[in-house]
Formats: structure tokens, C-alpha cells, sequence
């Protein structure tokens, strides 16, 4: 290893060297070398900068990651807070490997019950002293959701809790299209139930609790089995979770939970040959429940979306390779957001805003989630050729409102006979748009 071994003494120094290099006047004093404790640090000092320049950078990329994390977030609550309401939150179950082998023996639910049954009341009329149904606590501040076809026919709802407190409930809106509503008590010390955040899966347990038959609260045991089931032609929106979980009359508007006592959905209907269970059951989603809830709180209506078309599913045709999928316009009716667009009848629309419009529910509620004024773009096609068109949406009519239309312009193209159809394909395009938007009731 080399040094620089001479100072700034020895270059003042006006005594000669010999030729070995040793001061003429000390031959003691040779040139000096580095100490021990010297070349330690000038080894040690370049690590010690090293983890200090490390650790400023990683203060400083903690700090930067914070400010973002913290403006995140108070991006997130300004775009929570022009909600009316905010359902509550539960929180995420950590799930361990899903393998039957990890799996733990269930031997009871009894936990998850205890949870949510104290959130779910009985329904009551007290004019007529029956029993209507079931409902949700979801706010501390008395706030109630329920099927509509559960309180239509009601004069004054009575409310029954878990812990034998009664109160009567007030109506805050109805949405008969998706069938729920809002009631809404003045009480004290009332137990939210909290929506599940992570989707259900087919397969997950499910428990349906309600007052069924007015017997008083009961709770059954099932599994989710299907999830986006859609065309039973029960409500004009159609989204349900699917159950095996018996649900029986009065248990409509209760609590459909999972296997934590987290909200997964609304009971609201059954198929049955019997008028009891046959293992057929269906729940309304947390996440239509939500949108509904804060439009009726906040406005005391649901406004949707409104194309003005009449539409059906495309035939499937294995033979057809361009395309099987997609909805054809069956008729345009005048004046419409379809109308003003350029849509015409006879157009087959493939999908809109990018997703694809597999049948006619997936339009309709694709259409119906969205508000008015809402531009979409959809790619159609006509004649054999594919183009795109922009439209701008309207504010869906109700339901009284749309049948009058339909009517009224089946009516004009029959006496001015510009369709060209006959009276049986009128019919049954007629009976099909009825039976699209039409809010039936099991």
C-alpha cells in the first residue's frame, strides 16, 4: 500500500537527505507513517456516509409515501362525505389456504348469529295487526331497509327489535324497481349491522334471519349458490344473490349474512311450487342496497339512467361467427335519449362504454346505474357495418309512465302501419317490453 508520507515540515526543512532517504540531521528520525487508529477511520468513514446518506433517503421516501398516503385519504373522505349515508363496515376476515385440509371443523354459528340478529327486526301493520315482513338496522340513527312490496300495503308500521323494544317507523322512500325501501325509528342504543367488504363466492355459507310466517325470529343455514342471477322477470333491476338457505314468507327484508355475521344481502323472494321453501331463495346485494338507500335518503327517489329503447336478447346462433352476442333495438320511441342519438330500429347493440351487452338485462341495468345527463358510448352495428354512437342519457320515467309510452307509440305505428310488422309480432314485441320492465311480486 502506498502513502504520502512526507509533511509540511520536513519541505521546509533545508538539511539534504542522503541517498536513503534519512534526514542528515536526526538519523533517528525517519519519515513517518501513518498510525493505526489513521487508517481505521479513513476505512470507516466512507461506510459511516454510506448508512447516513442511506438513511436520509429512506426517511425521505417514509415521508413522501406518508403525505401521499395522507392525501389519498383525504381524497377518499370528501368523496365519501357527499354520500348521504354511509352504510357501516365490516372488517376484512383473513382468509388462511382455502384447502379443505386447513380448514377448521364449524361446529357452531352461534357467533355470527348473536351479531346479527340483533340488527334484524320484525315488521309489523297496526291498523290491520299482521305481520309484514322483516328488516335491517344499518345506522345508529334508526335508519331501516326492507323489501317495498313489504310496507306497500301497510298503514302504520310498527317495528319489533331483537330485545323487545317497539317503535313506530316512519317511511323514507320506496323503490319498487329494485324492490327495497327505507323506514326510519327514533330510538336509542340500536345495533348497525355491518356490509361485508370482500364479494361473496359461490360456495361461501349463508345464513337467511328474519320472522318468518311471524313466528318470531329464526335463522337458517345454507350456502351461496349463485351470484348476478338476472332474467326471472320478478323486478325491473335484477342482480340477485341466490341462496339454499331457507327463506320463507315474512322473511322478506331480513338479513342474509355470512358465516362472520356480516351483511351480504336483502331476502327478498323465493321460487316454490308450495309457497314455502324448496331451497330456491334470493337476496338483494349490499352494493344495490347502498346506492338505493342513499338516493332515497338524500332525495326520496332512485333517479336512473334512460336510453327509450324497446329491446331483446340476440338469438344464439352457433352457426353465426360474427357475433351472437348483443341486444337488438326492437323500436325507438320518440323523443328519446335513443331517438336524438341517431339509434335506430333494427340496430343490434354490441356494447357500451367497452363492456359488452350479453343480453337485454345486462343493458337495462347497465343503463339504470347510471345517472342522468351521463354520456355513453356505444358501438352498434347496422346493416353489416360497425360505427359508434354517442348518447346522452335522460331520467328514467317510472313505471306507469313508460307502459302509457309504449302504449301510445304501439298505437301510432298500428293506425299509420309504418313498421310493416303484423299484429302478432306487435303483440309479442309489446308483451315482451311489458314483461322487461314490469315489477312483479312473488
Amino acid at each position: 500500500m502506498s502513502y504520502s508520507e512526507n509533511n509540511s515540515n520536513n519541505s521546509n526543512n533545508t538539511n539534504n537527505t542522503d541517498n536513503n532517504g534519512y534526514n542528515d540531521g536526526d538519523n533517528n528520525d525517519y519519515q513517518h507513517k501513518p498510525s493505526k487508529s489513521t487508517i481505521q477511520l479513513s476505512v470507516i468513514l466512507p461506510w459511516i456516509l454510506v448508512v447516513l446518506l442511506a438513511g436520509g433517503f429512506g426517511y425521505y421516501f417514509i415521508n413522501q409515501q406518508q403525505q401521499i398516503a395522507s392525501i389519498t385519504e383525504k381524497l377518499n373522505a370528501e368523496q365519501t362525505n357527499t354520500q348521504a349515508w354511509q352504510p357501516p363496515r365490516a372488517e376484512v376476515v383473513e382468509n388462511a389456504d382455502k384447502s379443505e385440509k386447513s380448514l377448521p371443523q364449524v361446529v357452531s354459528y352461534h357467533d355470527a348469529v348473536a351479531k346479527a340478529s340483533q340488527s334484524v327486526v320484525n315488521t309489523q301493520d297496526q291498523e290491520n295487526d299482521t305481520n309484514l315482513g322483516s328488516g335491517v338496522v344499518v345506522s345508529t340513527d334508526g335508519y331501516i331497509v326492507t323489501n317495498a312490496h313489504v310496507i306497500e300495503q301497510a298503514d302504520e308500521i310498527i317495528v319489533g327489535l331483537n330485545d323487545g323494544r317497539k317503535a313506530k317507523a316512519n317511511v323514507v322512500g320506496t323503490d319498487p324497481e329494485s324492490d327495497l325501501a327505507v323506514i326510519k325509528v327514533e330510538m336509542t342504543d340500536l345495533k348497525p349491522l355491518a356490509f361485508r367488504a370482500e364479494p361473496i363466492e359461490v360456495g361461501d355459507v349463508a345464513l337467511a334471519i328474519g320472522n318468518p310466517f311471524g313466528v318470531g325470529q329464526t335463522v337458517t343455514q345454507g350456502i351461496i349458490s349463485a351470484t348476478d342471477r338476472t332474467g326471472l322477470g320478478v323486478n325491473t333491476f335484477e342482480d340477485f344473490i341466490q341462496t339454499d338457505a331457507a327463506i320463507n314468507p315474512g322473511n322478506s327484508g331480513g338479513a342474509l349474512v355470512d358465516a362472520h355475521g356480516q351483511l351480504v344481502g336483502i331476502n327478498t323472494m323465493i321460487f316454490s311450487r308450495s309457497g314455502g321453501s324448496m331451497g330456491i331463495g334470493f337476496a338483494i346485494p349490499t352494493v344495490i342496497v347502498e346506492q338505493v338507500m342513499n338516493a332515497l335518503i338524500e332525495k326520496g327517489k332512485v333517479s336512473r339512467g334512460w336510453l327509450g329503447i324497446e329491446v331483446q336478447s340476440q338469438i344464439k346462433d352457433p352457426t353465426n361467427l360474427t357475433t351472437s352476442t348483443g341486444v337488438a333495438v326492437m323500436n325507438v320511441i320518440p323523443n328519446s335519449p335513443a331517438s336524438s342519438s341517431g339509434l335506430q330500429m333494427g340496430d343490434v347493440i354490441l356494447s357500451i362504454d367497452g363492456k359488452d351487452m350479453k343480453d337485454a338485462n345486462t343493458l337495462v341495468r347497465y343503463v339504470a346505474r347510471k345517472m342522468p345527463n351521463t354520456v355513453l358510448n356505444a358501438k352498434v352495428i347496422r346493416n353489416g357495418e360497425q360505427m359508434e354512437i354517442s348518447i346522452t342519457l335522460a331520467e328514467r320515467p317510472n313505471q306507469k309512465e313508460i307502459q302509457a309510452v309504449v302504449s301510445d307509440n304501439l298505437q301510432r305505428e298500428q293506425q299509420d302501419g309504418e313498421t310493416g310488422m303484423s299484429e302478432e309480432e306487435r303483440e309479442r314485441l309489446r308483451q315482451e317490453l311489458l314483461d322487461l320492465f314490469e315489477n312483479q311480486k312473488n
